[in-house]
């Protein structure tokens, strides 16, 4: 084995998950189309982040690889949900989006435990993720439009915060080599 330190994935990884997080919120609000979600979606926030993950599994850091994996084949997956929108391969509702949504939701609840042991940098970007699904979801399973609205444009303020958390420690990662010190906070919780 080489004693060469390894790169830390990470710095990709929070970097193509605020990027895409970032872009979606974007045209959340009307600002951006669905195209370049898309092609962000299944390049950078699905595959570089999927790739990401499987390097923190060669590092041993088990959060890492869940994670990154996680919202990789998430992006992945919503990026075939804007190409089904297009082709019509399924009908999928309004509703069914909700649960995809709701799914991942649970995840980052589950997530968010971990990351509130590791860092404040880490426990905000998790937090601000698990609200902005919630959001997300009740925006999904509301009937109104007006409410629908309103809870997507909740849910894309607080994942625009959600994203520039993840840049803030992608920062911290891909510094840190660089001897720029970017304070990340302890964590919230300790192990007892």
């Amino acid at each position: 084995m080489s004693d060469k330190p390894l790169g830390n994935p990470a710095a990709v990884g929070l970097g193509a998950f605020g990027a895409t997080t970032l872009l979606l919120q974007l045209h959340n609000v009307g600002w951006v189309s669905t195209g370049p979600v898309f092609w962000l979606a299944m390049f950078f926030g699905g595959l570089a982040q999927f790739i990401a993950g499987f390097q923190e599994f060669k590092t041993g850091n088990n959060f890492g690889f869940a994670a990154f994996t996680t919202y990789g084949a998430f992006w992945l997956a919503l990026g075939g949900i804007f190409l089904n929108s297009s082709f019509k391969f399924y009908t999928i509702s309004t509703h069914d989006v909700g649960w995809f949504l709701v799914v991942f939701t649970i995840m980052t609840g589950i997530y968010l435990i971990g990351a509130m042991r590791q860092s404040s940098a880490l426990s905000v970007v998790f937090l601000t993720l698990f609200l902005g699904f919630i959001f997300l979801d009740i925006a999904h399973f509301v009937d109104s439009d007006s409410a629908n609205k309103f809870f997507t444009r909740v849910a894309a303020v607080d994942l625009i915060i959600c994203a520039a958390s993840a840049w803030y420690l992608m920062a911290h990662v891909a510094l840190g080599s660089a001897g720029i010190k970017i304070p990340v906070g302890k964590p919230w919780t300790q192990a007892k």
